[in-house]
């Protein structure tokens, strides 16, 4: 859909951040409720988010979102404290206004009633500081004057203002709302109307504003414009005087023929010159006081960032992809070639390529502190409901992840958290009895380590129990009973479908499905998953996953007839395998790297290549978190950009493949899934182990 074209489906798009930054800001106020910055970050999202619903149609979130701004101006205004009480019906409230945004006719008025009334039970009568008095007399209108200042708004909004849904009839009716105000549009900047863009903003405004507010409220009305803004805000001194007052001061026009003109046309400097009131140089003379306020549209600051539709993103990645195929296709064309211009100019291309790879890349990339910000809000209600006092912390947020993968990664971290609180972190009694403090910790980490991020959740609880595990396990035959497991292989039951150790089903877990779920997913992103665990100290599980899911770096080989790649990040070295050394493991696939034993898998009988093998095979050493395997092929034919094709439907089943690339002669190779080779490799030693 295109949204330029559409104001309220635009609106819709920028909600969720508006809704993200108003939980960030609300959940943090909680534990900072001193933080005035905090504080005022909730209320202008408040305010943007009930001034843009009405703007755009969104009557009943507007609405409902007014009493709830209305109660945060009290908390700024320091006659209400940020109690966790009015934080917990700020959060249920955000929830609200959700669902008045995405469907306002499925929406639950009667939910919206209740919030209201709990946020009027928190807010109590308004206190007369908070009430603009309708009429004083007396010595009460003495002090109002008093305190009353008279300021000249003067503002120009961008040129494209109009266009990014700023509706300024709003603007100005939140100034009358402070007090007095006289409003005069500048319009020296309107060109004719055969030169008019409607979608412009040509206007600028002059406001003379008498307000018993402070200047902070009259900046607070431009807050979320302010930085695509000229504006001016100044305390009307005596001699400062708007342009018909000027005339009228100099006698060169009557008051009353000003104030007729001014009110029946917009154009009052070219009227009066044509109406034989006033010379066009003296016109001019009065506009030049001015001059700040005569600034052209195009000097209007740039945005910095655009908002573009994710699909357009996915479709420069397609091409990108495209581009890098048929690179490869020419290189090998001109490998062949002696003409050394032609292989100047692929070499450029290739460069050219690379880059716009990367760049197309770049964009795409998203920090992860996007998808860390969610889960706050999770632990406080999980914490909450579960009688757990429970602190989450995070670090590396500025870590950048493919945006599909973010995407992505939501529901897994969700079961592996609610996992932590329900079955690692104990009950306050259980942990202080244990000499540990009686508040839980969860900590979520991200990080680079090669070509692969990192993503760690730790919690400080009672640790993975070992013995419930492996009975379990042997009682779903997922193991043979007294069979010899590490563990990390032992952990790594516990995503089997169906598996839990839980004594009973609650509302959280129990079923075997949570951890299912984050298995699947995780493989479906090429990540690996390792567990690390100390008894009564707490559980570490770490997400390993490639940058992206579109192009990677490969390591090409040859198997019998076919090629195949094997990502690259997952490679730690290759070494040759001698027919000679080969006889010499009597049947046993072990190899010795530098005194470590390394299980090794034929590739030729794990694909049943019936070509002969050649004389010097090669093992490529990979490894999935601290499990390594050696896969023997019988050629490495080089590195290898590579364009991941998804498989079709009907080889979904198919596991030891991640994917599919083409490569510069046309063919197709199989992306090896690294994940599930490594597993086979762990399954044949330990059957090895068992006989």
């Amino acid at each position: 859909m295109n949204t330029r074209n559409d104001p309220a489906q635009a609106f819709r798009e920028e909600a969720p951040e508006l809704l993200a930054a108003l939980e960030e800001a609300l959940l943090s106020l909680e534990e900072r409720p001193g933080d005035r910055e905090l504080l005022d970050t909730a209320f202008r999202a408040l305010h943007t988010i009930k001034g843009s619903g009405a703007m755009f149609g969104f009557s009943a979130a507007a609405s409902f979102t007014h009493h709830l701004e209305t109660a945060f101006d009290r908390v700024r205004k320091g006659e209400l404290a940020p109690n966790s009480e009015l934080i917990s019906i700020a959060l249920a409230a955000q929830d609200h206004i959700r669902a008045l945004i995405d469907d306002p006719e499925q929406a639950d008025q009667k939910e919206g009633e209740r919030l209201l009334a709990r946020v009027a039970e928190q807010t109590g009568p308004v206190s007369s500081a908070s009430v603009r008095p309708a009429t004083v007399s007396g010595t009460a209108a003495v002090k109002a004057a008093e305190a009353e200042v008279t300021w000249r708004v003067r503002f120009r909004l961008a040129p494209d203002a109009l266009e990014r849904g700023t509706n300024p009839l709003l603007l100005l009716d939140e100034l009358r709302g402070l007090g007095t105000a006289t409003v005069m549009a500048l319009t020296e900047t309107v060109p004719r109307v055969e030169e008019m863009d409607p979608n412009r903003c040509y206007l600028a405004w002059d406001v003379v504003l008498t307000t018993s507010q402070p200047k902070a409220a009259i900046e607070d009305v431009f807050i979320f414009v302010m930085d695509d803004t000229d504006l001016k805000i100044e305390p009307v001194d005596p001699e400062s005087k708007r342009i018909g007052e000027i005339l009228v001061d100099r006698g060169e026009v009557e008051a009353g023929k000003l104030a007729a003109v001014a009110a029946g046309q917009p154009k009052l400097g070219q009227l009066l010159v044509e109406g034989g009131a006033v010379t066009e140089e003296r016109v001019r003379s009065a506009l030049a006081e001015q001059k700040h306020l005569r600034s052209e549209p195009e000097t209007g600051k740039a945005s910095n960032s655009i908002r573009v539709p994710a699909e357009r993103l996915d479709d420069l990645m397609d091409q990108v992809g495209e581009l890098v195929i048929s690179h490869a296709r020419l290189k090998q064309l001109v490998a062949s070639s002696a003409d050394l211009q032609i292989k100047s100019v692929t070499e450029e291309i290739e460069r050219l390529s690379n880059g716009l790879r990367d760049t197309a890349m770049g964009i795409r990339m998203v920090p992860i502190g996007t998808l860390f910000g969610r889960f706050r809000r999770l632990v406080r209600d999980l914490s909450q409901d579960m009688a757990k006092d429970v602190a989450l912390t995070m670090s590396g947020e500025e870590t950048e992840l493919d945006k599909t993968m973010i995407e992505r990664l939501n529901d897994p971290l969700v079961h592996i958290i609610r996992n932590s609180l329900d079955h690692g972190l104990e009950k306050a009694e259980e942990r202080q009895a244990a000499g540990k403090s009686p508040q839980g910790l969860i900590h979520l980490s991200a990080r680079h380590a090669g070509t692969q991020v990192l993503i760690s959740i730790k919690d400080d609880g009672r640790g993975l129990n070992r013995d419930r595990i492996r009975a379990k396990a042997e009682e779903q035959d997922l193991i043979q009973p007294g069979a010899r497991l590490s563990d990390a292989d032992l952990f790594q039951l516990i995503f089997q479908p169906g598996f839990s150790t839980a004594k009973a089903v609650t509302s959280l877990s129990g079923r075997g499905v949570g951890m299912d779920v984050v298995k699947r997913t995780i493989d479906s992103l090429r990540g690996t998953i390792d567990i690390t665990s100390t008894p009564g100290a707490g559980t570490e599980i770490t997400l390993g996953l490639p940058l992206t899911l579109a192009i990677i770096d490969g390591l090409l080989v040859r198997v019998g007839l076919g090629r195949f790649v094997i990502p690259l990040s997952a490679v730690e070295e290759c070494v040759e395998l001698s027919l000679e050394e080969d006889l010499r493991h009597n049947g046993r696939n072990f190899l010795n790297i530098r005194g470590a034993l390394v299980p090794f898998i034929r590739l030729r009988d794990v694909f049943s290549s019936r070509q002969p093998a050649d004389p010097y095979q090669k093992v490529v050493i990979i490894s999935a978190g601290e499990r390594r395997v050696g896969l023997v092929v019988d050629q490495v034919l080089g590195d290898h950009q590579t364009v991941i094709k998804s498989l079709s439907k009907l080889h979904a089943d198919v596991q030891n493949f991640s994917g599919a690339t083409i490569l510069g002669d046309g063919s197709v190779a199989l992306i090896l899934d690294i994940g599930h080779l490594v597993a086979f490799g762990q399954t044949l030693e330990q059957q090895r182990d068992a006989s």
